[in-house]
C-alpha cells in the first residue's frame, strides 16, 4: 500500500467512526463536534476522489454554515429541553427502535450488495470516455470555471443563499429564546 491508500482508508475510518459516535452518543456536544469531524474527513475523501471544488464547498457551507447553525440553536435552546433529551431512553437497540433499526439493517445490506456487485470498469459509458480520453486528470484545473460562474453568472443565487443562511440563524435564535410571560 502506498502513502495515498492509507491515508484514503484513515480518512474513511475517521468519517465512519464519527459518523457512528454521531448516531449513538446521547451528549449533544458530543454529537456536533463528533458531526464536525466526520464533515471534514468527507471533504478529504473529496479530494482523493478529485472534487476539489466538493471539498471546499463542504468546508465551507456544511462546516462553515450549517454546523454553526446547530452549534447556535444548541447554545440558544432552553436547559430544560436538553436535561429531557439527555434523560430519554439510553438503550442502544430496544422494542420501540426497531423499525429504525430494521430499515438501517436493510440499507446496510442493499448497500453491501450494490457494492459487490458494482463493476465499475465494465460499464460501457467508462470504457467509452477511458477510450476517448475524456477524463479527469489531477492536473486539470476545473475550479477556475466554476469560480468565475459562481462570481458571474451564478452571483444572484449565491447571494440568495447566503441570505437564507442568515435567515435561518435569525429564526433558530428566535425559536430558542425563552420569553417569560406577563402575567
Amino acid at each position: 500500500m502506498n502513502i495515498d491508500q492509507i491515508l484514503f482508508c484513515v480518512m474513511g475510518f475517521v468519517a465512519l467512526t464519527s459518523a457512528l459516535l454521531v448516531a449513538i452518543s446521547n451528549n449533544l456536544v458530543r454529537s456536533l463536534f463528533m458531526f464536525f469531524v466526520t464533515l471534514f474527513a468527507l471533504a478529504g475523501l473529496y479530494v482523493f476522489a478529485l472534487a476539489d471544488f466538493v471539498a471546499v464547498t463542504q468546508v465551507v457551507i456544511y462546516v462553515g454554515g450549517v454546523l454553526v447553525l446547530m452549534l447556535f440553536a444548541f447554545m440558544l435552546s432552553n436547559k430544560e429541553v436538553l436535561n429531557n433529551l439527555q434523560q430519554s431512553n439510553s438503550k442502544f437497540i430496544s422494542v420501540g427502535k426497531l423499525p429504525a433499526v430494521l430499515v438501517a439493517v436493510l440499507f446496510a445490506i442493499v448497500l453491501i450488495n450494490a457494492i459487490l456487485k458494482a463493476a465499475p470498469d465494465t460499464l460501457q459509458w467508462v470504457k467509452a470516455s477511458a477510450q476517448s480520453n475524456n477524463i479527469i486528470k489531477p492536473t486539470d484545473n476545473t475550479i477556475n470555471n466554476i469560480g468565475i460562474n459562481l462570481m458571474t453568472r451564478y452571483l444572484l443565487p449565491f447571494e440568495i443563499i447566503s441570505v437564507l443562511l442568515m435567515m435561518t440563524l435569525i429564526g433558530a435564535a428566535h425559536l430558542a429564546r425563552k420569553e417569560e410571560h406577563k402575567l
